[in-house]
């Protein structure tokens, strides 16, 4: 693979029931995807040839905080950074918006999404419990039921 950059590019709402695979990665449930799909801002990632490699959804959650509501990689561009990329990028682009911080949530077992998130700048902010018992399955990851929604937060003030 050649250039391993990223940038992110707005979808359009007609659009948007088209991503709906790649929000399935990383949402099992398809109704509570649909519930959220039309909302927000929908960034398309798209790699140095211009192919897909993505998609990540904004949601605004309060005033002045945005919510990465969903954040999905197809799987061969994954493990090269360009998580990364996208989440550092949309500090940017939200900062420059006047957002002032982005929130984040994640079952308490994904053991590598809850890495990722610390490691580009996020802190625990809080547990949601029992959130993902009201998905209509039970979600295993790494033989961990996922019960609780961890919360992450990072203040998007300019860095001094």
């Amino acid at each position: 693979m050649g250039d391993m950059s990223v940038r992110l590019q707005r979808v359009e709402s007609a659009n948007r029931l088209g991503f709906l695979p790649y929000l399935l990665m990383a949402d099992e449930s398809e109704r509570v995807v649909k519930e959220y799909i039309e909302a927000g801002e929908m960034y398309s990632i798209m790699d140095g040839a211009g192919l897909v490699a993505g998609v990540a959804l904004f949601v605004e959650e309060s005033e002045g905080v945005i919510e990465l509501k969903n954040i999905a990689l197809d799987p061969e561009f994954r493990g090269l950074g360009l998580g990364k990329q996208v989440v550092v990028q949309a500090f940017d682009i939200f900062r420059e918006k006047g957002y002032r911080k982005m929130i984040v949530g994640t079952a308490n077992s994904s053991i590598a999404n809850l890495a990722f998130y610390q490691k580009v700048g996020f802190r625990m902010a809080e547990i949601k419990k029992d959130f993902f018992l009201d998905y209509p399955e039970p979600i295993f990851e790494d033989g961990i039921q996922a019960v609780d929604m961890v919360m992450f937060e990072r203040v998007l003030e300019k860095s001094k």
